[in-house]
């Protein structure tokens, strides 16, 4: 079957057509789960999921907001019915047990952005997949990025988009409200190279090391500054829409690591954040990577464990690792502004 072909088939179809059927059904599921989130989302504050507070915290004291609470439990019970043997969670301290025959172990960040409910923005699910060992012990989820079998991300927009993938590119599913099914949508989706737009928190600019705030600076400095060419900031607070929207029209995502007191490693998380979004971002690609490591060859020492999170289209991530490798600047270039600039601390 052609590329072509495939727009507007069901994403069931699509999987079964180009997944081992153990992939494709953990992908369904997944697929499957955030539709009904997707549903609860659409009522808005017609949903007491919306409108409830947080009655608890996570694992890393985090709060738990009704939302995150269902989405965890729907996603975890559809996993659990499709060969998932254990998962970790953000919203649960220990992996979860779930299928003793199942043949793969899960990442799961059930619920991204859940801060912006309120605000009507943007929110997203994160999925990752490896094989599970012969022996499900506590060093089992402890595998670098590289051995992902798949990786997913839900999008809960003014649309809900799928973006997924098996090792062989992206993939892109929309959900359709009429028949309550995803439909292939785009088929490997590749970013575009040489746009003119970066994601960050510019509020925590006093907090950043050099190469972070000197890259910054340069793209602020717009036409009279190095780069000789102007540049749009972009921020959602939900980390999987920045992903989509890379994956969509390129540019860059910075969440580095800083000086405040438990940011140093960053505070993204390795397993359901960092490595499923690295890689749909390099089966598109571009690159991830944490300054200069790539992401995906990071071994987390722990399930929860942090990392400094940059990527984006190729060209972005050439352009700046140097400032990394440098004394805060590319080499062989010295600061072009000496003075105290808006940026600087």
């Amino acid at each position: 079957m052609t590329k072509a072909a495939w727009i507007g088939l069901k994403l069931e179809k699509f999987l079964d057509d180009n997944a081992p059927a153990p992939l494709a059904k953990a992908l369904g599921a997944f697929a499957e789960a955030t539709g009904a989130i997707a549903a609860e989302i659409r009522q808005g504050p017609l949903s007491p999921l919306l409108t409830g507070e947080a009655k608890s915290r996570g694992p890393e004291g985090d709060a738990q907001k009704p939302l995150d609470l269902f989405a965890d439990d729907a996603i975890l019970a559809a996993l659990a019915k499709a060969g998932v043997r254990a998962c970790v969670s953000e919203e649960l301290g220990e992996p979860k047990k779930l299928d003793a025959k199942g043949g793969f172990l899960a990442c799961l960040d059930p619920l991204d952005g859940s801060s912006n409910i309120d605000a009507n923005i943007t929110m997203g699910s994160i999925l990752s997949l490896f094989d599970a060992p012969k022996k499900l012990d506590a060093g089992a989820f402890l595998q670098a990025g590289t051995e992902q079998r798949a990786a997913a991300l839900t999008l809960y927009g003014p649309h809900t988009d799928l973006v997924f993938t098996t090792g062989a590119g992206v993939h892109l599913a929309t959900l359709d409200p009429k028949k309550d099914a995803f439909r292939i949508a785009r088929c490997d989706v590749k970013i575009p190279a040489n746009r003119a737009e970066f994601a960050i928190n510019a509020s925590n600019a006093r907090h950043w090391g050099k190469a972070v705030k000197s890259y910054v600076e340069d793209c602020v400095a717009g036409e009279d500054g190095p780069r000789a060419k102007d540049f749009n900031m972009r921020w959602v607070a939900t980390m999987a829409a920045d992903a989509y929207r890379i994956l969509m029209r390129g540019g860059v995502y910075l969440y580095p690591g800083d000086r405040r007191p438990g940011y140093a490693n960053g505070r993204l998380h390795v397993l359901y954040e960092a490595n499923p979004v690295a890689f749909l971002i390099e089966q598109a690609g571009g690159e991830a990577i944490d300054g200069q490591r790539r992401i995906m060859e990071i071994a987390p020492a722990s399930i929860h464990a942090r990392t400094p999170l940059i990527f984006g289209s190729k060209d972005k991530i050439d352009h700046l690792r140097p400032y990394f490798e440098g004394d805060g600047y590319p080499a062989g270039r010295s600061p072009l502004f000496k003075r105290r600039g808006l940026l600087r601390g």
